[in-house]
């Protein structure tokens, strides 16, 4: 039986669309698609809707894509010790949430990663064959992290070395984007979904909510029941250790670094799913807790106030944890 997560905030709404109907499109982008559901006024220009959603995300990937060559974080990380480089705005805000779970994490998530993420194979140069080595782990953490740079309004310093990789932000961020976008031409009751991170605003022309599922590792069920959440005015995240992956000697490694040690996490975490009014904020923590692990995530999710859901496999099989956040949000099945 469903259990459902409706937020706290949530309120009858005022008018339910009328006269409208429900139009989907969508697009590549970051190595992923784009999908949109709207509630549209009839007639409403779907090719100018798709272009200026297209258009908000590629200028998302022109500053935060490491992949692209003239990209803005591309040029900084292979800035020249001693440089600075203006940033965009949309990118100088990413990096400051970037830095703010930096920091609340004790660097549990970290945007200065980039050279660990070469190194193992899921970054710009491509999969390696065997995982680095204990010393050329030591090399890159000792040239990378987040303390390591240094802000002068909206600058930011090149100490030499140090490559930036916001793919743990970068995505949500767009969902966000994609909202706005949204709203900006009318389209207040929508539901946006990048690569299975999601936004939902306002209602379907039925009165009821976006609603999403969280998801759950393949050949896995989470323990208590689906839970499906209505996504009003909230977005959801969800990271898990089967989606990428290196393989090497008989062993998987999961594509979830722990930037504190450079290795991947191995804390039995099958899947984090998030739930944040921002995609961005919901896309980060999901790092967070997957670097945290059950026992330290499932503590900074209640003193952080993070509706968060974790399906932990061990010895004992597969249990869940829910945080305080979530579970004050769930209506469980009578």
């Amino acid at each position: 039986m469903n259990r459902v997560a409706v937020p706290l905030d949530i309120a009858p709404p005022a008018a339910r669309p009328r006269g409208a109907t429900v139009v989907e499109f969508g697009g590549p982008t970051m190595g992923v698609s784009w999908r949109v559901k709207a509630v549209a006024p009839l007639g409403f220009d779907l090719d100018r809707g798709q272009t200026r959603v297209q258009a908000a995300l590629n200028a998302v990937v022109a500053q935060m894509s490491p992949w692209e060559p003239r990209s803005d974080i591309s040029r900084f990380n292979h800035a020249p010790a001693g440089a600075w480089m203006d940033l965009p705005d949309a990118f100088q805000h990413v990096l400051d949430r970037a830095l703010h779970w930096a920091e609340a994490s004790g660097g549990a998530f970290d945007p200065a990663i980039g050279r660990l993420v070469d190194l193992r194979g899921f970054g710009p140069p491509g999969a390696v064959a065997i995982p680095p080595s204990d010393a050329v782990i030591a090399e890159a953490l000792a040239e990378g992290g987040w303390d390591r740079l240094a802000r002068d309004g909206r600058r930011v310093f090149q100490p030499g070395g140090l490559a930036l990789d916001l793919s743990g932000i970068a995505k949500g961020f767009g969902v966000d984007e994609v909202s706005a976008v949204l709203r900006r031409l009318g389209l207040v009751d929508h539901l946006v979904e990048i690569g299975g991170e999601l936004r939902g605003e306002g209602v379907k022309p039925d009165g009821e909510p976006w609603w999403a599922e969280i998801a759950a590792p393949p050949g896995l069920a989470l323990p208590g029941g689906p839970i499906l959440a209505a996504l009003h005015g909230l977005s959801i995240a969800t990271s898990g250790d089967y989606r990428r992956v290196l393989e090497h000697d008989g062993r998987r490694y999961a594509h979830t670094l722990d930037p504190r040690t450079g290795r991947p996490v191995e804390a039995g975490l099958r899947s984090v799913s998030v739930m944040s009014a921002t995609c961005m904020d919901a896309d980060a923590l999901c790092t967070v807790l997957t670097v945290l692990g059950p026992d330290e995530g499932a503590w900074f999710a209640q003193e952080h106030g993070v509706a968060a859901f974790m399906l932990v496999e061990g010895a004992a099989g597969v249990q869940e944890i829910v945080s305080p956040a979530l579970a004050a949000m769930l209506d469980e099945p009578g």
